[in-house]
């Protein structure tokens, strides 16, 4: 086993540090940067920024050097933890992902776990329940959940919660304690408003993973050793749950993978629709804004997310069958 996590996390090395090349790479393929940008605003609002100006801009910033250096430059810094400057933003990179970073995590990592706690009873007794009224209403749900897009579903909610429900669905803490000091108060208004954007970011998901468990444990309903443990009169409940369930989870773990940075990509679109202080609006500002550190680092910050969910299903799908170890 410890082998096995060593080569994961040596390929998880290689693959992220091929990503921050691409990541540098297709930050800096257009045209312009962040600090032309601003020239650009600044000369459209009638003002003027003198060439000098521009160039000490340049030469502090190394713009004009070639991509080798930039890049090696920022990549020394992020193993330092010094992930450059926000040119749209005007403040450290690393201050402004540490500030969200941790409401991103906790938005995609509660989804997560709704997500999987609905989607295991509900895929079980919808398999064990085929083609009754349920099942059939199961299904549809599901087809429905994974229809809809997600920034659709937030708009959907926000104006039933703010037109029916008089509910307060916009950010993540109430007014008062928006720029509070943290507070027992302030955590429960956090809960109050974060179980919201949870549930719409596992929507999807969770009407996902219901699919897979159900066709999982159709498959598995049907081998030889389950009818061998009905016939010797193990409960039905005991074959179910002990026997078919646990091999069911295979396939299961395996979606984790791919599962986790769905669950980002949605926290993103779920957060510019309901104005969210998380990752996502802010990658979306620094794309516009081509601003290069603050866009790169998100990237490799994201690519890092993933790269995690995947050796997290690879570790639970080896502790659950030992034969993905043996063939690794």
């Amino acid at each position: 086993m410890i082998g096995f996590i060593i080569r994961r996390l040596l390929y998880g090395v290689i693959t992220l540090f091929i990503i921050s090349v691409a990541s540098f790479l297709m930050v800096q393929a257009p045209p312009g940067n962040a600090l032309t940008a601003e020239i650009q605003q600044l000369q459209s609002r009638g003002g003027t920024v003198p060439q000098e100006q521009i160039t000490a801009l340049e030469a502090r910033y190394g713009l004009n050097d070639s991509f080798v250096t930039q890049y090696w430059k920022w990549a020394g810094g992020f193993a330092r933890g010094d992930l450059g400057y926000s040119f749209s933003q005007k403040e450290e990179v690393a201050d402004l992902i540490s500030g969200r970073l941790g409401y991103s995590i906790m938005l995609s990592f509660g989804a997560l776990m709704i997500a999987w706690l609905l989607a295991i009873p509900v895929g079980v007794y919808s398999a064990t329940h085929r083609y009754s009224l349920p099942d059939n209403l199961v299904t549809s749900v599901q087809f429905i959940g994974v229809a809809i897009p997600e920034f659709l579903l937030a708009l959907i909610i926000l104006v039933i919660a703010s037109r029916w429900l008089n509910l307060d669905v916009g950010g993540l803490f109430s007014r008062d304690y928006v720029n509070a000091p943290w507070s027992f108060g302030k955590f429960t208004d956090l809960l109050s408003h974060a179980w919201v954007p949870m549930v719409i970011i596992a929507a999807g998901g969770t009407a996902g993973l219901t699919r897979v468990m159900r066709a999982n444990l159709l498959d598995v309903l049907n081998q030889q050793y389950i009818q061998t443990a009905r016939a010797k009169g193990v409960i039905e409940r005991r074959v179910i749950w002990k026997h078919a369930v646990r091999n069911a989870f295979h396939p299961l773990v395996m979606a984790l993978g791919g599962v986790l940075p769905a669950l980002i990509g949605g926290e993103a679109i779920v957060s510019v629709v309901l104005n969210l202080p998380t990752i996502g609006p802010l990658f979306l500002t620094s794309l516009t804004e081509q601003d290069l550190y603050l866009s790169a680092s998100l990237l490799v910050v994201l690519s890092g997310l993933l790269i995690v969910g995947n050796l997290l299903a690879d570790l639970a799908l080896g502790w659950l069958d030992p034969r993905v170890r043996a063939v690794d």
